[in-house]
């Protein structure tokens, strides 16, 4: 085969403009990186040169070299907007519902049974942006001990506590209640524990986060690699999208740089099988505070990465570059956004220039890297492989 390892850097929430049903979930105009390029200067010249401008408008002069890169957008197939559905996309499953939401809160019935199990009150209970309600209600939480319950535009029941107040292991135990109580009992997507320190004012988010999501309601392509004895190497979040299942080796991350250490570290000890990366500073700690400038510089610093990761690939090597969804901070909503994601394939055996067009799904990456492995043809999804392969 053309290649023996695959690495995936998925850019949580770097989406580059709006889908055709952007309106229906609230998200015309949204376009995260055209509308950041737009309010700030970018400097990326590594993913310039891999031809990112091509796809988005990130002003100024193109390179005069042309891409560097396979390049192409993806559209999502699955309703939703969340890196769950997302992911799961990319790697086979395309979800004709999407998970359900909360936009008024979780019913008192569910309210009252979580906070007896978890023998704490509860504060909140609405949608919100996480930053805001521990500014709005971790004072009184340090008070009372109340855990502040929160959800958002998407699939999730968040659970903020201060390290101070609730001990991890039992912050994580309300979650595991939470999980019965709202992922088995009314599918929702994702339990999220949100630890915090600090002090009223000055309180900050923790790297002491997790998530509780509900196993892949289909194989995907994970699974079909471990089945076959391929490590499936998961970086971040990775993990917790897919419920732990499909992977041989977990490597949890407190930031986009540990991110990318990580990536380079397991291209040095990993010979073989699929490398899967969520880079989640973009989203949580930018996207979600409509930070453009933090944002901008986040991607400034990605593609530092990118350069310095570049000349590491194998001959053997596949290296994509992608997102899972959008999350615009030049709009007013907090909420990630309908949005094409950036498709980026690059390596020593890769075609340069090749135009992939605009893809019906995220699931033909994951069909293109079935092919690599040859396991199998997935049941969603069209392989690219032949177009980008010299």
């Amino acid at each position: 085969m053309t290649f023996t390892r695959a690495i995936v850097i998925v850019m949580d929430s770097v989406g580059i403009g709006e889908l055709p049903d952007a309106d229906a979930y609230g998200d015309r105009g949204s376009n995260t990186l055209g509308n950041i390029a737009r309010a700030v200067a970018l400097r990326v010249p590594t993913l310039r040169m891999l031809g990112l401008d091509r796809l988005v408008a990130l002003g100024g002069a193109r390179p005069s070299n042309g891409p560097r890169a396979a390049i192409g957008r993806m559209a999502e197939a699955s309703a939703g907007k969340d890196s769950v559905t997302g992911h799961w996309e990319m790697m086979g499953i395309v979800l004709d519902r999407a998970f359900p939401t909360f936009p008024l809160g979780f019913s008192a019935g569910i309210i009252q049974e979580f906070s007896r199990l978890t023998g704490r009150g509860v504060l909140g209970n609405k949608a919100a942006s996480g930053t805001t309600i521990v500014d709005e209600l971790g004072q009184e939480h340090m008070r009372t001990g109340a855990l502040i319950v929160y959800t958002s535009a998407d699939s999730v029941f968040q659970i903020a506590a201060h390290e101070d107040i609730v001990p991890i292991a039992e912050l994580y135990r309300a979650c595991e209640i939470a999980y019965k109580l709202v992922g088995e009992g009314l599918g929702v997507g994702r339990v999220i524990a949100r630890p915090f320190v600090g002090s009223p004012g000055h309180f900050k988010r923790t790297a002491n986060r997790h998530d509780y999501a509900l196993p892949p309601s289909g194989e995907t392509l994970l699974d079909r690699l471990k089945g076959m004895g391929a490590p499936v190497v998961a970086i971040g979040k990775i993990e917790d999208l897919f419920a732990g299942r499909g992977v041989t080796v977990a490597v949890h991350t407190a930031s986009d740089s540990e991110g990318m250490d990580a990536v380079e570290r397991q291209m040095a000890q990993t010979d073989r099988g699929l490398i899967f990366a969520n880079l989640v500073d973009f989203d949580t700690q930018f996207g979600h505070r409509n930070d453009i400038e933090g944002y901008a510089r986040n991607l400034e610093a990605f593609d530092g990465r990118l350069a310095t990761l570049l000349p590491k690939l194998r001959p053997d090597d596949l290296l994509v570059v992608t997102a899972d969804h959008g999350n615009d901070p030049t709009t007013p909503s907090t909420d990630h956004s309908r949005e094409y994601v950036p498709l980026l394939a690059t390596g020593p055996r890769i075609r340069r220039g090749v135009d992939l067009g605009t893809r019906k799904t995220f699931a033909d990456l994951g069909q293109s890297l079935s092919e690599v492995f040859g396991a199998g043809r997935l049941p969603h999804g069209t392989s690219f492989l032949a177009e980008i392969s010299q």
